[in-house]
């Protein structure tokens, strides 16, 4: 069952949050990456996660989509922050633990919680992720800018993600509806990766609808602007104390964090790298299930575990 969607008041804001499934079933939040809304975690991937059994969560970070949305200099954050609204929003609905996943940006915020909050996480699963303290952000501006990179630095991203937004960073914005919605569906496109057919009608009526429930687009850039307040707030080596059970995925056309994953299982003990044929950096229709029902046994067996 779907208990819909509703505000919770987190601290000094409102995060518009969407439950799917039995409220008695072990929970689940998904927290999704920088400038990304909840509905980014596809539906038919959320249903499947609900239907084995799950209480699952998603919701839209400060800043996104129809959650609060202020002005960065009068309302400055770091990523911290973010990392606190997602421990915030399990107290405020009486989660005392829940299976942790994060894609991206929210993949260094599930992992912040696992080493911060061991207590709180009953599995860790990154997706399409870099590892905590490696400063991802900074390699993708060098690679942007064309500089070298420090000796020992994290794999770059694939040139075509580097042409691609090297060129929207000197271009003028989207001045209207429709513009906003071709350039984001071009960006999908090249997040897609080159391995498996893009859908443009979908991804589409995607754009349009993140487009159409962004309470101030004004506000997005936020999540850049808190990434470089403070470049050193993620602790550095920290990942060695996760104790979670962690799956790590990673596709084999991941054009933006290419290698990233391994890095991360590396670093955590008794992590597993999952490598799905075909995916880029985002879920898509040709991936969601796959990624669905390895995330569901993963869940399992850690449950299993943690009742021995």
């Amino acid at each position: 069952m779907t208990t819909g969607a509703r505000m919770i008041q987190v601290g000094d804001v409102e995060l518009w949050t969407e439950e799917f499934g039995d409220p008695s079933h072990p929970p689940v939040l998904l927290i999704a990456g920088s400038m990304s809304q909840a509905v980014l975690w596809p539906d038919e991937f959320v249903g499947r996660l609900a239907a084995a059994g799950h209480r699952v969560i998603r919701y839209d970070h400060r800043d996104m989509g129809r959650s609060t949305a202020r002005d960065f200099e009068q309302h400055p954050y770091t990523w911290a922050t973010l990392k606190d609204d997602a421990v915030g929003l399990l107290d405020a609905l009486g989660i005392a633990s829940a299976h942790l996943v994060g894609h991206s940006a929210g993949g260094l915020i599930a992992q912040w919680i696992a080493v911060d909050h061991p207590g709180r996480v009953d599995s860790l699963t990154v997706v399409g992720s870099s590892p905590l303290g490696s400063r991802e952000g900074e390699v993708i501006v060098r690679a942007l800018m064309g500089e070298p990179q420090p000796e020992g630095s994290l794999p770059e991203p694939l040139p075509a993600f580097t042409e691609f937004f090297r060129t929207a960073a000197v271009s003028p914005p989207p001045a209207t509806r429709a513009a906003a919605v071709d350039f984001q569906i071009e960006a999908a496109r090249v997040l897609h990766g080159d391995e498996l057919p893009f859908d443009e009608d979908a991804q589409r009526r995607l754009q349009e609808r993140i487009f159409d429930r962004t309470r101030d687009p004004r506000t997005v850039a936020n999540h850049r602007l808190a990434g470089m307040a403070d470049l050193t707030c993620e602790p550095t080596g920290a990942l060695v104390r996760v104790t979670a059970p962690t799956l790590v995925v990673e596709g084999t056309a991941e054009p933006a964090k290419p290698g990233h994953g391994r890095l991360i299982a590396e670093q955590i003990a008794g992590a597993r790298l999952m490598m799905v044929q075909g995916m880029g950096h985002m879920l898509t229709p040709g991936t969601t299930a796959v990624v669905a029902d390895a995330l569901v046994a993963h869940m399992a067996e850690a449950g299993a575990h943690a009742a021995t």
